[in-house]
């Protein structure tokens, strides 16, 4: 390192505030003597040893919530936020008053910690478990601890779980992806670009020990925070040696395309490996980042003890609000106190159904908590549901989607490739009242056309989203990650100068899907693999780029779902050529990824 390491507590401060002490940079040492890890330890008044609350990750532990996202902290209910809280993370007052130790931990290289910044790296999750095993030795605690916490604070629970650090006892991931590669960097294969840049230049770079421009983003085009720190006793470095200090995501994923590169694989772990109680809480409108890895977090993790819970709302509110608080506080009591007036240690299904699944019914509105509440919770045994009908329906040249019928004629449908042209949509029509719930998928057959001048390209994208319609005909939308309205699902596939003529086979709707036709490869002998959910391996060896004028079948995993379509209510199946409404942030558009074998000009042709 450019700068001379740390002295041990260097910059430890220790506070004794009206309802807690707070102790701020206490030093967490690491293993390869190459960094260390700052926290902040919020402690309740009384001497004794407490169960740990526990979030590592890259925001600045000291950054207020107030400061990082002021219009999302003013919403927040007023036992929820205090001068000590911050974005996506539990609040300390809160919960040091119910009996917790709240350990809030910058990850190596941002904030105050120091070291290589690495973010969602085997570096990253190999810290975050000194982490835990830290936590649990210290004369505070109990040497039980639990995680929680949202989206990165979430999605970094299922790779350190899989560690099995000493002391972890439960892990509450919510609204936390559980695969890089397929849930959040290349969605079927395709860079998911646009919020992975937005991201980093947002929320992580500014945050590198030894900036000395630390700004936490508001969420105001162009406009940031105030200064908070540097918080680095050893002084600023140079954007030189900041650089050379860091892996940086948004050209990292540019670079690397497959998962076999050492730059993936050093992110690949394997669910199976956790055995700690979890509950896993998916928001049914985080159709483009998170709601997949928790439900495929949930069906593979290896935990006897195993929960899932659908909610929907804006990305940020649901986790503060009472009712669940309430939910966290007596699933982390039942594991790390040995209070359980619910029934969770008694397993699955006991007292506690293994899923409680929200039933989306009617059209209140989105982005409201008041509009959410109107969907209510039903406990079910399992997930998928075992009673599901699933049901095939077919494309049909009127642009109509039918059961049973096959098409007995064929039509052809052109449209510009790279979202030039708008989507082509196919219509169900509900007689009556229908649920649709579980994992949608969208087989297509499709061929590529040469151009004018006889070259072809060799790749195609196609996007895929499904709608719903009420019986009027006004598409209902649902509350998306950032409070925008989002559709049903969302899902992609690779597109070209193609003829594209197929069935598509509905398992439940709602979400989006998307697939590089070059990476279309199926491994069905994986243990991964299941009809609802086919598996793809990604790797360099599967490309296999398309040939004019040869047909190819697709098939396309679109996020899961649930919804209620009342008697006249429709859904639509969106196919397009680029992203869509609903798509917010979280855009593919990266030239260097779509364009490099799907030059312009050129036509994908819909044969049905």
């Amino acid at each position: 390192m450019p700068l001379p390491f740390p002295k041990p507590n260097a910059l430890h401060e220790t506070y004794e505030l009206p309802t807690l002490i707070f102790e701020k940079n206490v030093d967490i040492p690491l293993s390869d003597g190459e960094g260390l890890c700052r926290g902040n330890v919020y402690r309740p008044m009384e001497d004794g040893k407490y169960p740990v609350i526990l979030t590592y990750g890259p925001y600045g532990k000291d950054i207020p919530y107030s400061s990082f996202h002021g219009n999302s902290f003013s919403e927040i209910p007023a036992d929820q936020k205090s001068d000590l809280s911050a974005w996506e993370t539990p609040e300390p007052t809160y919960w040091t008053a119910q009996g917790y130790v709240v350990v809030r931990v910058d990850e190596r290289g941002l904030g105050s910690s120091y070291g290589f910044l690495d973010t969602m790296s085997d570096q990253t999750s190999s810290d975050f478990a000194q982490v835990i095993e830290w936590c649990a030795e210290q004369k505070w605690s109990t040497g039980k601890v639990g995680l929680l916490g949202i989206s990165y604070y979430g999605g970094s629970q299922w790779r350190v779980a899989a560690r099995k650090p000493k002391g972890l006892t439960c892990i509450i991931p919510w609204e936390g992806m559980t695969d890089y590669y397929r849930d959040r960097v290349r969605h079927g294969g395709i860079l998911s670009n646009n919020f992975v840049n937005f991201w980093w230049n947002n929320q992580v770079g500014p945050m590198q020990y030894g900036n000395s421009e630390k700004r936490p983003r508001r969420f105001g085009p162009g406009v940031f925070g105030p200064p908070v720190g540097p918080e680095c006793l050893e002084g600023s470095l140079e954007k030189e040696e900041l650089v050379s200090l860091r892996r940086d995501q948004t050209q990292d994923n540019k670079d690397h395309r497959y998962l076999d590169e050492p730059y993936h694989s050093s992110r690949v772990y394997k669910l199976e490996d956790i055995d700690v109680p979890l509950l896993s809480v998916a928001n049914l409108g985080g159709i483009l980042l998170h709601l997949r890895g928790n439900v495929v977090g949930y069906l593979e993790a290896g935990s006897k003890n195993k929960w899932l819970y659908f909610i929907s709302g804006r990305h940020d509110l649901p986790f503060y609000l009472p009712e669940f608080v309430q939910l966290q506080k007596s699933f982390l009591d039942a594991w790390l106190k040995d209070v359980d007036d619910k029934g969770w240690t008694e397993g699955p299904n006991v007292r506690v159904p293994a899923v409680s699944l929200l039933v989306r019914k009617g059209n209140p509105g989105f982005n409201k908590t008041e509009y959410e509440q109107t969907f209510s919770f039903r406990p079910e045994k399992e997930w998928p549901l075992a009673r599901t009908q699933y049901t095939k329906y077919h494309l049909h040249p009127d642009l109509s989607l039918r059961q049973a019928e096959v098409p007995s004629e064929e039509k052809t449908l052109a449209l510009e490739a790279l979202g030039k042209s708008d989507p082509v949509m196919f219509t169900a029509t509900f007689d009556k009242e229908t649920e649709i719930a579980g994992h949608p998928t969208c087989h297509l057959v499709y061929s590529v056309a040469k151009r004018d001048d006889g070259t072809a390209p060799k790749d195609l994208d196609v996007f895929v989203t499904l709608r719903h319609l009420d019986a009027s005909g006004k598409e209902v939308f649902y509350t998306g990650t950032a409070g925008n309205p989002v559709p049903l699902a969302k899902g992609a596939l690779a597109t070209a100068q193609s003829l594209l003529h197929s069935t598509v086979d509905v398992i439940p709707l709602l979400p989006t899907g998307w697939l590089r036709a070059s990476l279309r490869a199926i491994n069905d002998t994986s243990p991964r693999h299941r009809e609802w959910l086919p598996h793809r391996d990604y790797e360099s060896k599967d490309v296999s780029y398309l040939e004019p004028e040869q047909t190819y079948d697709l098939l396309v995993e679109i996020w899961p779902t649930q919804v209620v379509v009342g008697p006249g209510g429709k859904i639509v199946l969106e196919v397009a050529t680029g992203d869509s409404q609903g798509c917010g942030i979280f855009l593919h558009n990266e030239e260097t990824d779509r364009y490099v074998f799907l030059l312009p000009p050129f036509r994908v042709l819909l044969l049905i």
